[in-house]
This record gives structure tokens, C-alpha cells and sequence, in this order.
């Protein structure tokens, strides 16, 4: 049965899915959507959608989200609601194979090519060099070969989640920030509401669950097993003067999936961001057991931006092959950015199957954000029930995961505290 649209709805988490999911509500005339989010001030300062800077790209193997992107993109481009938000670098695409097995970025090209996409084939050093900016020294990129997608970049993430939360604002949607929803109310017929921390209970007709990464320990009754990890992924940042940064400010967004390693241009305020793609860690605390849950910022003030130092030291080496020059500059600040994961990495939009007032939206793994405009489109088209089938069964709770993440190597691995690094590692070798 769809949901008449004057029926309450709350949304928990203000993230990526939960504001694209109420943006998507209201432009359909949904007339009482809540949502609510834990952190005091909006967007959340430790969100993995509230950061420098995401990247905006279609190259996937999966010609769904290379579609889905591709729309997305189009979006971003209208100046008139994302302001500068969007800055379109162009994306250097590497990580094709020598051996002949076609690999992800393989896929991702002929996806590309086939969509119509503004692509130009790097099969050598020299060719990958040349899309550089001249006064740039770049790497030797031997052995290496891609291609530049030329329509991708790079987005403002902080910004752009800031500028669809005011918009939900504007079209009567109530945003309410320091709300930690604790427990899902249910009768016999299925969820009545939320209650929050503070006692407070938000009635609601559904319940939309998009708490990102914090979803397996926030409301482990949901049972979602093994289609939700909570796994943190490494970010490190270099400061830049003016001059230095205006040599980089025209070069493109790197992404390699043979590595994992990403790095952008430098963003306004002059800071060059990189991070790595990769399985992540991990956290168990004494609280949820045997559940991983984020540790940021918030949760501990002291350590919780600190990355263990192998990693600092693979982004410092992956940094050299390709800015030598920025390799010889410490790092200014470090991030565990932390991702709700799925095995396949396909995202999870679904209503629980014990129960259809409660719709499941989040396991971003860490490509959500650059489908902010479109996102919660699938999420809308869920509630009134017009999700494809195909959607269906690509998105469900209870589906076989029977292949791995393509866009990841390496294993998921247990957060040390003992191997974080020093501040003596800060600093260039």
C-alpha cells in the first residue's frame, strides 16, 4: 500500500541518503517529513559526506551506477541550485591490466566510452603526463596506462550537503539536529516512531533508517548480519601556499583501483587531500562488542583523526610516484573517514522484511556522495513502491552477496591504537 503523502515520515540521519531521501519527498508532496540527526551542529562535523571534497566520476564496471552518475553529473553542473559546488578537473582513470584479464578500470572505460562519455585513452607514461599541467613535475607513471574522463571532477562535499539541507528547509522539511535516535517504537502492525536519548519520541507512519556507518551499531535489533560494516578508510592533507597551490589547481583528479590511492587538486583554502580506497579497519569498542563502530572526533577528541602509520607511509609512497614534488612537504592532518560497507558494495535501500514501515537506506561504500542530487530518488521511488525489481533484489537486506567489490583490494583489518602514527611521521622522508 503507498503512503498517502500527508502521512508522517522521519528520516534518521541527515546524511547523503537520509537529505537526498527527504529533498526527494518533499518535491513529490510529502507534507511532514522529519529528520533527525544526532550531532549538534548540521551537516555532522565526523559525516563521511560532510568532508573537503568527494570525487565525481561515472567510470564503474557496473553500468548502473556509471548511468545513475552520468545523470548525477548532469546535476551538479546546474550552477543555479549547487552554486560552485562542482568542479569538473576531469578524472585520470588507471589501473588497467598488462596480463590481458580485464579489470575494474577496464570495465569502467568501456562503460564510459559506451555512454557517450568525453574519454581519451592514456596507454603510456607520456600520455598520462601530458594532461598535467606543464608547470607541474609529475611522476614517471612507468608501466602505467589509463584514460582521462574528462566529464568528472570533484565536489565541495561540506558545501554541497549544507546546500540541500537549507533546501529541504525551504520546502517545509524539518531538520532537527542533536537528536540521537535510540530505539525504533513498534506496535503489532509494524514501526509507530522513534524515541531519541532525551525521551523525546517523533511518531511517524515509516521510519527511514540512513545513519551511514554508525547503522549496525546504532540499531543492532535490525539484525542486518554481514551487509553492513562499519570500516574506517585513511585520509591524509597537505597544505599549500598560493603559489604552490595555483601550479596544482588545474590538474585533474587521479584515482587509481589498482592501488586504491585518490588524490585531488587543491581546494580553495589551498589543501591537497588524498586518501586510499581500500578494505579499511575495523573498530570494536565495549559498548557494541562485537560490532565495528566509528571512531572520529567526536568520539574521542584526542585520537580520533589519527590513521595507523603503514598507511601514512603507503599514501606518502603513492604521493611520490605521482607529485615528487609534493612529496617532499609534511602532512598537515590526517582522517578516518568512516564508510558503512556491503560486501559487493552495492548500496542497501530496502524495506526490513520483518517489517514495512521501516526502510533501510545507507551502505554508501564510500561512492554515495557524488549521487547526492539523485540518491534519494531510489529511496522515494521505494516508499511508493515503484522501485524496479531489478533495484529490488540489487539493494535488498537479505541479498547473496556472491562477488566482491571490484573497486577494493587488500583485507578488512582490526584498528590497532598501538600503530597509529607519531608526529614525527608527519613528516616527509
Amino acid at each position: 500500500m503507498i503512503l498517502p503523502r500527508q502521512e508522517k515520515v522521519v528520516i534518521v540521519g541527515a546524511g547523503c541518503f537520509g537529505i537526498s531521501t527527504g529533498y526527494h519527498l518533499l518535491q513529490r508532496g510529502y507534507t511532514d517529513v522529519t529528520i533527525l540527526d544526532r550531532s549538534t551542529t548540521l551537516p555532522a562535523p565526523d559525516a563521511a559526506s560532510n568532508d573537503l571534497n568527494r570525487v565525481i566520476r561515472s567510470s564503474y564496471d557496473d553500468g548502473f551506477y556509471a548511468r545513475l552518475a552520468r545523470e548525477a553529473i548532469s546535476s551538479w553542473k546546474d550552477r543555479e541550485t549547487w552554486g560552485d559546488t562542482y568542479h569538473e578537473s576531469g578524472v585520470v582513470v588507471l589501473g588497467h591490466s598488462s596480463s590481458g584479464q580485464e579489470t575494474y578500470a577496464d570495465k569502467s572505460y568501456k562503460n564510459d566510452v559506451a555512454m557517450g562519455a568525453t574519454v581519451k585513452i592514456l596507454k603510456e607514461s607520456n600520455a598520462i603526463r601530458s594532461v598535467f599541467s606543464p608547470q607541474v613535475h609529475t611522476g614517471s607513471f612507468g608501466q602505467c596506462s589509463g584514460y582521462l574522463n574528462s566529464d568528472g571532477g570533484w565536489a565541495n562535499a561540506g558545501q554541497g550537503l549544507t546546500l540541500l539541507i537549507n533546501k529541504v528547509r525551504d520546502l517545509s522539511g524539518n531538520v532537527v539536529p542533536e537528536k540521537c535516535v535510540v530505539k525504533i517504537l513498534r506496535e503489532k502492525h509494524g514501526a509507530t516512531g522513534v524515541e531519541c536519548s532525551d525521551g523525546t519520541i517523533f511518531s511517524a507512519s515509516l521510519v527511514i533508517i540512513a545513519t551511514g556507518s554508525w547503522t549496525p551499531s546504532a540499531f543492532p535489533d535490525l539484525g542486518l548480519g554481514e551487509i553492513c560494516l562499519a570500516t574506517g578508510q585513511c585520509v591524509a592533507m597537505i597544505q599549500l601556499s598560493d603559489s604552490e597551490a595555483d601550479a596544482y589547481r588545474d590538474c585533474p583528479v587521479v584515482v587509481d583501483f589498482s592501488s586504491g590511492f585518490y588524490i585531488f587538486p587543491p581546494n580553495d583554502d589551498n589543501i591537497v587531500k588524498m586518501a586510499l580506497h581500500s578494505a579499511g579497519f575495523t573498530h570494536f569498542d565495549d559498548t557494541n562488542g562485537m560490532i565495528s563502530t566509528p571512531r572520529t572526533v567526536v568520539s574521542d577528541p584526542i585520537n580520533g583523526l589519527l590513521v595507523p602509520r603503514d598507511s601514512l607511509q603507503d599514501m606518502r609512497m603513492y604521493l611520490g610516484k605521482i607529485y615528487p614534488d609534493l612529496n617532499r612537504k609534511p602532512f598537515t592532518a590526517t582522517r578516518l573517514c568512516w564508510y558503512n560497507d556491503s560486501p559487493d558494495g552495492d548500496w542497501v535501500i530496502s524495506r526490513h522484511p520483518k517489517d514495512r514501515k521501516i526502510i533501510v537506506a545507507t551502505a554508501g561504500n564510500g561512492h554515495a556522495y557524488k549521487f547526492l542530487p539523485v540518491i534519494g530518488r531510489l529511496v522515494a521511488d521505494l516508499v511508493e513502491d515503484k522501485l524496479d525489481a531489478e533495484l529490488i533484489a540489487k539493494f535488498a537486506l537479505e541479498r547473496e552477496t556472491t562477488e566482491l567489490d571490484g573497486s577494493r583490494s587488500g583485507v578488512v583489518t582490526k584498528l590497532d591504537m598501538t600503530t597509529f602514527y607519531s608526529i614525527e611521521d608527519l613528516q616527509p622522508r
